[in-house]
């Protein structure tokens, strides 16, 4: 691979500024973080689409097709080679750089590099402004987050940046409080432990009907929120795990529920353009619905290589439903056991326990999956934030960067000690949860260097 060295050589320039900028308390200016983020970015996309030897797989068979089914106008996902499982929002903009007549080794990448570098000053502003723009730069140097954007060309950073966006706009100017619990959540009585009875009908409609000062106020920035949160499942299906934690920023049950279906608009907005636009037949949208399904019987059964699967299959891909479906039946109970155990916390608190908790107990993961909790991790640390930062991205530089230079007989060789080497993530995933933060009120654990740094929001 031909970008591969110059690529190693600023992922491990990456580390190096944001752990010296950890220790020294660097704030460089927005301005200066964005240059660096965007020159690096930028860099990294170049190496990477003029690269002869090797592009990702699913980047050509899987986001090509969609963008050029587009411009055929077809069904990106129906009918592009069935490697797009997501609604149609991303192959409309690859079709629209392709239609412009820019080539596809850039136009793909574009669409991600631009989101990522939208993130920077995003995850600055959930960090809080005491420590804005030194959260900022450290995901400028995100090694992960350039792989993956830059050179993988994985959408994530597209669902991240409208998901951390909707976290700032519905957490307000004046920051956050712990509001009344949701309903699901009203569990036990925080100071007698005694159990607390679920509201009624009646209130809930009261509540609604007649919200507090404080819960109508909110209304205009729930609705942007939501808008927000729905345009991050139009990019992927995932952030669905991340609307609980949203709800948890919005001061009652009126603003909860304008978010919620505001969260809705967009994925039924754009599901529709497929037939309105004439890419699809009405009648083929419960085959588009079954398709992008987040049931554990429509998940892709291939797992086998990451975590607990490996163990089961050698490390090598499988394609038995039994793992998938007891995987993703793990994920929701883990989701429902954090949003319980995590019900007093910072809702980027409880953010980084779910998508955490997701790494642990999923049955299939893509190397970019491990983006998910980066913005989150980076602007509210843990102890333990770093390493599993440093660890989690020297793993996906190996599948990025070592494996690929290899094909046939000898990648498989390498693929399976490699899918199993995860396991060695997992202590230091599970210690970076936030496990000392389960109430608002307890201030962050101090990482190492931050002693004279301004605590972090």
């Amino acid at each position: 691979m031909e970008y591969a060295i110059p690529t190693s050589i600023v992922l491990v320039a990456g580390v190096v500024l944001a752990l010296a900028a950890q220790w020294k308390g660097w704030r460089p200016s927005l301005a200066v973080t964005l240059t660096l983020g965007i020159a690096v970015r930028v860099l990294i996309m170049v190496l990477s689409a003029r690269d002869t030897h090797w592009q990702p797989v699913d980047y050509v068979n899987s986001f090509q097709p969609a963008g050029v089914a587009i411009l055929d106008h077809r069904d990106p996902v129906l009918e592009s080679n069935g490697g797009w499982h997501f609604l149609p929002t991303i192959p409309y903009m690859y079709g629209l750089l392709l239609w412009l007549g820019i080539p596809w080794e850039y136009a793909g990448r574009i669409v991600t590099v631009v989101a990522d570098v939208v993130l920077i000053p995003l995850v600055g502003k959930l960090a809080g402004a005491r420590t804005e723009k030194l959260r900022a730069f450290q995901y400028a140097c995100n090694p992960l987050a350039i792989l993956v954007a830059s050179a993988h060309g994985q959408v994530e950073p597209v669902s991240l940046v409208f998901g951390v966006a909707a976290y700032v706009v519905a957490r307000g100017p004046g920051g956050w409080r712990r509001p009344e619990p949701l309903p699901w959540a009203r569990i036990r009585l925080a100071n007698r432990g005694l159990p607390l009875p679920w509201i009624s009908p009646g209130e809930i409609v009261r509540r609604i009907v007649h919200p507090s000062q404080e819960d109508r106020a909110a209304t205009g920035r729930a609705v942007w929120a939501g808008l927000l949160m729905g345009l991050a499942l139009c990019a992927k299906s995932w952030p669905v795990i991340l609307v609980p934690a949203l709800l948890m920023f919005l001061p009652g049950l009126r603003s909860r529920l304008v978010s919620l279906v505001a969260t809705g608009v967009p994925p039924v907005f754009f599901l529709l353009t497929l037939p309105i636009g004439g890419w699809t037949e009405w009648r083929q949208l419960p085959e588009v619905l079954n398709t992008i399904g987040l049931r554990p019987s429509d998940v892709r059964p291939i797992t086998g290589d990451w975590g607990w699967t490996t163990l089961v299959s050698g490390g090598n891909w499988n394609l038995d439903p039994l793992p998938a479906r007891i995987g993703q039946y793990m994920i929701y109970a883990a989701i429902v056991a954090c949003l319980v155990w995590w019900r007093k916390a910072d809702p980027v608190d409880v953010t980084i326990a779910i998508l955490l908790s997701f790494m642990i107990f999923t049955p299939r993961l893509g190397a970019q999956y491990l983006l998910w909790f980066m913005p989150f991790l980076v602007a509210r640390p843990t102890r333990w934030a770093w390493p599993a930062i440093i660890g989690s991205t020297l793993w996906a530089a190996i599948g990025y960067i070592v494996l690929t230079q290899f094909h046939g007989a000898k990648w498989g060789e390498l693929h399976a000690p490699w899918a199993i080497s995860s396991l060695v993530l997992f202590p230091v995933l599970i210690a970076a949860i936030p496990w000392r933060r389960r109430h608002m009120e307890t201030p962050p654990v101090p990482v190492p260097g931050e002693e004279n740094a301004v605590p972090a929001a």
